[in-house]
């Protein structure tokens, strides 16, 4: 019985990761998903979060997408993600200040407003902002 499974994320600007995990947790549309090797097929969306993988050699890569594609394999987990980035490239302050500005577009809005383009931006927006504070909180450990 094999005690790993192939991942790949990848996104429109290439391929983030390659390598063999023990486990893998991501964010689908219905909610957070947890991956072994031998796991059922399934083929998902999913939304803006946190890949996270764990390494043959307990290490965790930790990774943030904006949404995507995720199927999945019994040996092979394949995350196609629209934007994807490695956790620790995240910026805080740039996040900080796109969630402002989304705020008070959506507080001040005019006649050409998108508020379903906002709701979207700020999600995705506060979705790094709670990859950042994990990564964070795993630093501290």
């Amino acid at each position: 019985m094999a005690s790993t499974i192939r991942v790949d994320i990848v996104s429109a600007e290439g391929e983030i990761y390659s390598g063999d995990a023990t486990m893998v947790f991501a964010p689908a549309s219905q909610g957070d998903l947890g991956i072994a090797p031998r796991h059922a097929p399934l083929i998902t969306t999913m939304r803006p979060g946190e890949v996270r993988v764990q390494t043959e050699d307990g290490e965790e890569q930790f990774f943030f997408i904006t949404g995507g594609a995720l199927e999945i394999q019994p040996y092979q987990v394949t995350v196609l993600a629209d934007t994807a980035m490695r956790a620790r490239d995240l910026d805080e302050a740039a996040a900080i200040d796109a969630k402002r500005r989304a705020e008070e577009a959506m507080d001040n809005q005019d006649a050409d407003f998108d508020m379903a383009a906002a709701q979207s931006e700020l999600a995705v927006i506060s979705a790094q902002l709670r990859a950042i504070q994990k990564l964070r909180k795993q630093a501290k450990r």
